[in-house]
This record gives structure tokens, C-alpha cells and sequence, in this order.
């Protein structure tokens, strides 16, 4: 589970969640299951950037952040965990002293299952809105058959001298809650649990192994390897260490095996992660300038696509393009861009690449503002990770008044104004819409004069309850759109910001012309 507001969940994954202001940390989850109670358990970690979180003054010499946590596990509509508290950083001396990661750990039972895992964080000292992540969690343990955890990156082991929620077995467990290893860390440390596993091998030895294996081609590399040998029972825990000092860059999977005493599979278990190391060369790294990633050798031009792909990468697809962009190396980028799409479509990578180089190139020449590339603007990161929207409607000086006026529309990929966005019946109903919502406001506060805004909508996909919608303002006149508001999950939910787009004209409570094209979706 990882991302800055995305998530890859398959049980043991990390989940990078930004807030609208500052806050940045890491989710992630893991499955355990207890064999004698019968019970599976979950296990939420959090790791928190101290640096981007607000500290106060609690007394003299000392300074605290505070984030709310809000977690809530559902079952169709039914909660079946809720769990909201304060979480307090570690006391500071001085604002000089942030250059620290803090996490927390929370455990809560559930039963055999598929959830929906919703954690919701809010800086206390932040006016910025709360950041929302929800994922699917499956839970399936059969207390007759063998079976294993999640498997769990462990960030330090040490013997448990007061136990405390980092236990377990006897030892306190740090997790490293994220899948991006870079090159200062020279060893991968996992944990899991087997369960049940007597019932295949009653109180015989069998052998763990675990090792890693390259995602593109399934190559095992032999130097990162660990085997022990372990006994039967109904809780067997393995906590292992692989040295990935001489590991590449590159996309890999944590691999562990179970094998009976004839050598004979029994269960395994992959767990993806993403390994930087520049010093390092693999030898496999040439072979990608024969691709379409070959041709780019400029590499400012690389550095700008690679940076692109942010609003569609997953967390740790950004974490290692961050570090790319940062530091000189033509090779290793062109690899990374092959890789990426690869990954995405392994018959036709370059025909996916193009497609999404036209949404570049639009985003670039479309939304690009001085001293801001397009692709790092609201709209340029809605576009890239949305596609073309399928309405726009551009106001430069709306007015609620009796007689509302349609506006003007443009086509979303040529940027010109477009005849007949807008079917006659849709421009009937909205203005119908228009003289109810703006004749309340007339009498009720008179004209309601709102900044420059653009409405984009997109069409309700197989599997959404309701189209998407977003709302940019231009706030000072100027040329340049901030995203004020939308109705899809994980984007700006802003409180009262209708009243914002009317320069509080307003009254509070009370919703405008625009509030009703923003639930109409035009």
C-alpha cells in the first residue's frame, strides 16, 4: 500500500498520503492471524516526515506536532472498527531539530473477509483539510490449512525488554513502512508467520527460504538468499535479513518459500519493492537504448517526462523518480521510463508511452505558466492523470442573475471554444436551473458576481456511483488555476468554497448558480 494518495494494497504494501498543506507520511497494513484464538488481526503503521508537520510551544524549550488519526474498517456499509485519537510527536527542542521520521502502530481484530480500510489525517495545527485514503483489504485464514501472514519490511529487531505494540515473539519490531529502498540501506529485513503448518508436516523440520527475483523477467539473483530450517507448530515466526549492497536499481519482488523435507513446495508468498542504487551498474541497464527510452537522450527532457508520470506512478514509482531527476545518469532514467510503461502494457510500452506523451505535450503547451510547468500545475495534474475531461465550461465573469448566461465552452484538446458542447435541452435545463438558483440569490442578497472559474467533468467510468467533477478558480485574475474543489475521492473537498469563488458575497449556508453546476456537473 503506498502513495501520495493512491494506493497498490495487496496486504503489505505502503501507501504515501500528502495532505492539502504540508503533512506527509506513510500508511501501510499488514494481516497476522492468531492460531489459537482463531482470530485474524490487521496492523496499521504510520511513519510521519516531522518536517512537514506544524510543531507549537508546549512549555519553554520544547515543541510538539499533533496529527488526528481516524481509522475505520467497513464492511459494505456497516463499521466494523472506528478508532479516532490524537497522535503527539516525540518533544523537540528546538524547530532546527525536525530531521526525524516518528510511526505509529495500532492492531485490530476482524474476522475472515473484504474490507474497505479508511485512515483519514489532519495536521491539528494546520488549517489545511484532512487527507483521506481508502483501500480494499482481504482477509481469508483457515484455521485448518496452512497459510502465512503478510509479509512485513522491518526497519530494526531488538529483544523485547517491556512488552509494548511493537512485539511479538519476543523480540520489538520496527516496521519500515515503505517498498522504496535506497542506496544508504544495504539490508532488506522482513518478517511473517506461518500458521497451521503442523497440519502438513506435523512436529517435522521444513526449510523457509527466501530470496529476490527481478519483476520484468522473474530473474532470481542468487547473492540475495536466506534459508533456516524450522520446526512444526501452529505458529511458526520467521524474521530474516538480505544483504542488497550489490543489488541494481530496479523493480524487484521479496520472494519466500516453504518446502517440505522432499524439497516439495508447500505455500510462498511475493512482496514488491523498488531498490535505488547508482552505484551499482546492472549489466541489463544498456539494453534499454534499443528502445523507444533510447531515443530521448536529452536528459533535461528526460528528467521533465519522468517527472509526468508522478500523477499516475505509484508511491514508490515517485519516490525512485524523485531521486532520479535529482542526480545526472542518462542510462539509468531511460531504463526507468522503458520500465515503467512496460509495466503498464508489456506487448505495446511505446504505444502507451505516446499516448500519454500527447497528453504531456497538451498539459505543456496548454497550462505552462511563468516559472511553472504545466505538468506541475492543478490542471495539468488532473489532465495527465485523468484523461481529457468531457465538458469544460469556462467562466471569465459569471454573474447569477435571473437569466443565467450558458458561458462559454472549449473543446479540451484543442483549447479553442466549441459550438455545441452543449446540447439545446442541456442549455434549456440549465438555464431553467440557472433562473431558480439565481433568482433566490437575487432576492435573497442580489447579484453574485464570482471569479474566473473552469468546471471540468468526466463521465461516470464502469464501476464509479457518480461522474467526477472539478472546480479551478483563477483567485487573483491572473492567468493561473488553482483546483478549488471536486467531488472525487482523494482530490480537494474545500468547506465553503462557493462563498470563496463569490468573494464571500455569499451569505453562509446558502448554495449558488455555481454550487448547482458543480452538482449537475455543468
Amino acid at each position: 500500500m503506498k502513495k501520495i494518495l493512491t494506493i497498490m494494497m495487496l496486504a503489505a504494501m505502503a501507501t504515501a498520503v500528502q495532505a492539502q498543506g504540508r503533512l506527509q507520511a506513510l500508511f501501510g497494513y499488514n494481516t497476522f492471524y492468531l492460531a489459537k484464538q482463531q482470530m485474524p488481526y490487521i496492523e496499521t503503521n504510520l511513519s510521519f516526515d516531522a518536517w512537514t508537520l506544524q510543531f507549537q510551544q508546549i512549555e519553554t524549550g520544547a515543541y510538539r506536532a499533533t496529527v488526528e488519526v481516524t481509522l475505520i474498517l467497513k464492511q459494505g456499509d456497516s463499521v466494523c472498527h472506528f478508532k479516532k485519537y490524537d497522535l503527539h510527536s516525540p518533544t523537540v527542542g528546538s524547530l532546527e531539530e525536525l530531521d526525524f521520521n516518528f510511526i505509529d502502530v495500532q492492531r485490530f481484530s476482524a474476522r475472515n473477509g473484504i474490507y474497505n480500510l479508511e485512515v483519514s489525517l489532519r495536521d491539528k495545527l494546520s488549517d489545511a483539510p484532512a487527507s483521506v485514503v481508502t483501500d480494499r483489504v482481504v482477509i481469508n485464514y483457515d484455521p485448518a490449512r496452512p497459510s502465512l501472514s503478510s509479509l512485513q519490511f522491518i526497519s530494526s529487531a531488538t529483544p523485547t525488554e517491556r512488552e509494548n505494540i511493537l512485539s511479538r515473539n519476543g523480540y520489538d519490531f520496527e516496521p519500515f513502512v515503505s517498498d522504496y529502498f535506497p542506496e544508504q540501506v544495504d539490508q532488506l529485513n522482513f518478517y511473517y508467520e506461518i500458521y497451521n503448518i503442523n497440519a502438513e508436516v506435523g512436529r517435522k523440520a521444513f526449510l523457509t527460504m527466501a530470496y529476490v527475483e527481478q519483476q520484468e523477467t522473474g530473474t532470481r539473483f542468487e547473492g540475495q538468499r536466506a534459508a533456516s530450517r524450522k520446526y512444526g507448530a501452529a505458529t511458526v515466526p520467521v524474521y530474516g535479513s538480505l544483504d542488497i549492497s550489490e543489488l541494481p536499481s530496479g523493480n524487484y519482488n521479496l520472494v519466500v518459500e516453504l518446502r517440505n523435507s522432499d524439497n516439495q513446495l508447500m505455500l510462498y508468498k511475493k512482496l514488491p519493492f523498488v531498490r535505488s542504487n547508482p552505484g551499482v551498474k546492472g549489466a541489463e541497464i544498456s539494453d534499454f537504448a534499443t528502445t523507444f527510452a533510447g531515443a530521448y537522450n536529452d536528459e533535461q527532457q528526460l528528467d521533465l517526462y519522468i517527472e509526468a508520470l508522478y500523477p499516475i506512478a505509484s508511491e514508490y514509482e515517485k519516490e525512485v523518480a524523485s531521486d532520479l531527476i535529482t542526480r545526472p545518469g542518462i542510462e539509468e532514467k531511460q531504463a526507468f521510463l522503458y520500465r515503467f510503461w512496460q509495466k503498464r502494457d508489456a506487448l505495446s510500452p511505446e504505444a502507451a508511452w505516446l499516448k500519454y506523451k500527447d497528453r504531456i505535450d497538451y498539459v505543456q503547451a496548454t497550462f505552462s505558466y511563468p516559472r511553472t510547468k504545466g505538468i506541475n500545475t492543478d490542471r495539468g495534474r488532473v489532465y495527465l492523470q485523468y484523461g481529457p475531461p468531457d465538458f469544460v465550461r469556462d467562466e471569465k465573469n459569471f454573474v447569477s442573475t435571473r437569466h443565467l448566461n450558458a458561458g462559454n465552452y472549449r473543446s479540451p484538446e484543442s483549447g479553442s471554444p466549441a459550438q455545441g458542447s452543449v446540447t439545446g435541452a442541456e442549455t434549456s435545463a440549465l438555464q431553467r436551473a440557472g433562473e431558480q438558483t439565481a433568482g433566490f440569490a437575487s432576492e435573497s442578497q442580489g447579484h453574485i458576481y464570482y471569479l474566473p472559474y473552469q468546471l471540468w467533468r468526466y463521465n461516470t467510468a464502469e464501476g464509479e456511483d457518480r461522474i467526477r467533477v472539478f472546480l479551478f478558480w483563477d483567485e487573483h485574475r491572473s492567468g493561473f488555476y488553482k483546483l478549488l474543489n471536486s467531488n472525487a475521492r482523494g482530490e480537494v473537498q474545500e468547506p465553503g468554497w462557493e462563498r470563496r469563488l463569490s468573494r464571500q458575497q455569499l451569505r453562509e449556508g446558502v448554495e449558488g448558480a455555481v454550487g448547482e453546476q458543480f452538482k449537475r456537473g455543468y
